[in-house]
Order: C-alpha cells, then structure tokens, then sequence
C-alpha cells in the first residue's frame, strides 16, 4: 500500500440493511408477531444500551420485545429458573441473555437453562456443539461470528476454501466459534491471543485477521502488512464514553472495519434472522 493511503473502510451497514430486508419479507408472512425477551441480570451499563438498541430495532421490524430484569442482585436460582420459564413458554420465540451477568453468577451454568432453538444468539453448549461438529444447518449461529464471516466475504469472495485467516482471542462468544465457523468453510485458522510471541511474523503470511480481545489497540502497524483485511471485533469503552476497538485505527492494509460501525451493526441484524430461523426450526420448518 502507498505511503498515506487510507485502507478501504469495511462498513456494517449495507450488509445489515440486505439482511434487514430478509427478515421484513420473512415476517409478513406470517400471522403472528414472534416474541423476543431480554433477560437483565446486572447494572451493567452498556447492556442496558444494548438492550434499548434491540428494542428500537424489533419496533421498526414488527417483532414484539419485552425485557425480564432482575436487577443486579439476582440469585442464580432466580436466573436459571427464568430462563427455564421462557424456554417453556410457546408465547416466547427468542431468549437472549446479556452478558456480563453480575458477579456470583456462572453465565455458562446459566446458559444451560435456554432451549437451544431459541437461543438467538447462538451460545448455548448444544449450537455450539453443532457448529464444531460441522451441523450448522441445524443450529443457530452466534451473530457476531456470523458477521465475521460475512465480511471477509464481502472482501476475499464467496469461496474462502483455501484461505489463510488468524483470530486473534479464542473468547466463547467470538473467537471458538468463529475458529470452527471458518474451517466448516475450508479456511486454514491459525488461533492466537494478547501473548502470541512474534505476532507480525504469525501474521505476515496470511490473508486476513480477525481480532477480538477486549483490549484497545492491541493491533498496531508494525503488525500487519498491505494485503491483510482486519476485522476488527473488539469493544472497548473509553474514558469519556469513546468506543474503539482493538485494531489501531486506519491501519495499512487492504481493508478494515471501523469500530464503530463495522461489525456492529451486522450483529443486529444477524439476530434478528436468527429469531425467523429459531420459529422455523421451533414450528418444525425447513431451513436453509
């Protein structure tokens, strides 16, 4: 890449407005309004932020969006017990549990008490057991993941077989299931973390990196190398309430999503196709 010249921006957007317009055709063909309930179990303030975007969005689709909070306080027995209860409820489509939980509660035991099919975002131990078994038609996909992959082939093409791809952070909700989400499509996956020894030279031969870490500017110039696309999937909350991610910005490479606006918005659409996709699969549909 010339001395100065930008990377060309990866933007979530268009990719989300494609995928919003699936979902509206989907929903006007049904009868009913599916049901999507967020479920609080701390202070946290960007979950609360989070969950005001899901409901902005579910308003503008026609889905039906309630919140179950528990406040910050909440016991496990508490928690586990209303999960069992939305999954048993065939009022209720969708359950998403947001994530931190406060501290005392076990997000993985928690976990364990959504059904796997209406587990929109696709973390449950049974959907991410069909990811790595290869069986992703029969599970939901978690959507940041999802939105990975879409944009590497938005850049690299249709056809990743062949492909060299490093993620950067085996986190549960991203990395681990990305890693297996990319080889079920043929890429070659070289996983590291924040203390890779040698990182420029892991990633100088390969196609594309992902990060997704938690730690602001953890990918810096002298890592990367002009042909690379960096995705980057890292949130970080600055002082001042700034969101970066974990790439430094306007990097030399080919491509590079921004934070924010790259994979973010992305993710939100991708959970609400995988709330169509969870009614299919609960009314016993086919699906692609």
């Amino acid at each position: 890449m010339a001395q100065g010249k930008q990377p060309t921006p990866l933007l979530g957007k268009p990719l989300a407005d494609e995928v919003t317009q699936g979902v509206r055709q989907a929903l006007k063909g049904w009868a009913f309004r599916p049901h999507l309930v967020s479920v609080l179990a701390s202070d946290d303030e960007a979950s609360r932020v989070y969950v005001d975007s899901k409901a902005r969005r579910a308003g503008r689709l026609g889905v039906d969006f309630s919140v179950r909070e528990l406040g910050a306080g909440a016991a496990r027995e508490e928690l586990e017990a209303t999960l069992r209860e939305l999954s048993a409820d065939d009022s209720v489509h969708g359950v998403v549990l947001e994530l931190p939980l406060s501290r005392g509660l076990d997000a993985d035991a928690a976990l364990l008490h959504i059904a796997p099919r209406k587990d929109v975002e696709g973390l449950t131990p049974a959907n991410l057991a069909l990811i790595a078994a290869g069986q992703e038609a029969e599970a939901l996909l978690p959507p940041t993941p999802r939105s990975v992959r879409f944009l590497l082939r938005r850049v690299l093409g249709d056809d990743l077989r062949g492909l060299r791809v490093a993620v950067i952070g085996p986190g549960r909700t991203v990395g681990r299931p990305l890693t297996f989400m990319l080889n079920n499509r043929g890429v070659t996956v070289t996983l590291c973390n924040e203390h890779t020894r040698d990182l420029a030279g892991v990633l100088a031969p390969l196609d594309a990196v992902v990060v997704a870490v938690g730690h602001a500017g953890l990918l810096r110039p002298e890592h990367v190398q002009p042909h690379h696309v960096v995705i980057d999937a890292g949130i970080n909350v600055q002082d001042g309430g700034e969101m970066v991610g974990d790439a430094m910005p306007d990097l030399p490479v080919r491509a590079q999503t921004p934070v924010p606006g790259g994979v973010g918005p992305l993710t939100s659409a991708l959970m609400y196709q995988n709330l169509v996709r969870a009614v299919k699969l609960q009314r016993g549909e086919a699906v692609e």
